[in-house]
């Protein structure tokens, strides 16, 4: 059977994998781009945003191991998009422009689903108002035999753990402290029983964390 997969979640020592007081302007909240930034300078980044260059050390060997094998994502709606309660439109078509880096059917968890919105380069947003394990059964019907993935943010990727549907986590300690935000890892004590870690340190100063489910 296809892996659920989580990669690139950014957590501060603190464990908030975002910021408070997301808006448009602030995708992460307070937290900007401190989470990120060991990110942004990689070749995967780069290739992401159409540009050449890029860092290819161990930081580039995983941020780039979020794409292989994926046929379909889940996210949550605020990692969609900056709004909460109903849609005042359906004019906002997600932060990444024309042709979102995805190219696979992405499924948004909301409570107030809109038509889908078909986008440039194979990325189709789906809106579903479902549990975890409902949506899953559908991006796994979308990906075909791939595997899919758990975009975020840290709330829907806490609900798949709380529910034992994740197969590979990866999670990305940042050493600053937040003090606010959307925590990640509150209500899973003993989760680390269902996997094997591993940790690998880099000159970044990040530690990446990596989870695999025994």
């Amino acid at each position: 059977m296809s892996k659920v997969r989580v990669h690139n979640m950014a957590v501060s020592l603190d464990g908030f994998a975002t910021g408070d007081g997301q808006s448009l302007e602030a995708p992460f909240g307070h937290a900007g781009g401190r989470l990120m930034e060991w990110f942004f300078g990689t070749r995967a980044f780069q290739s992401m945003n159409g540009k050449d260059g890029g860092s290819e050390g161990a930081d580039n060997a995983f941020a780039s191991a979020w794409g292989p094998g994926i046929g379909a994502e889940i996210m949550g709606r605020n990692k969609f998009g900056p709004q909460r309660g109903a849609w005042p439109d359906e004019e906002w078509k997600g932060w990444w422009g024309d042709d979102p880096p995805f190219h696979t059917p992405v499924f948004v968890l909301t409570h107030h689903p809109r038509p889908t919105l078909a986008m440039e380069g194979g990325t189709t947003f789906h809106f579903l108002d479902a549990s975890p394990a409902e949506a899953l059964a559908q991006a796994r019907e979308a990906a075909r035999g791939l595997d899919v993935r758990i975009g975020g943010g840290p709330s829907t990727v806490r609900q798949f753990l709380a529910a034992d549907l994740i197969d590979h986590l990866h999670v990305v300690l940042v050493p600053i402290v937040l003090g606010r935000g959307v925590r990640l890892w509150d209500e899973l004590e003993a989760l680390e029983e269902r996997f094997t870690v591993e940790a690998v340190t880099t000159p970044s100063g990040v530690t990446h964390l990596t989870f695999a489910r025994r």
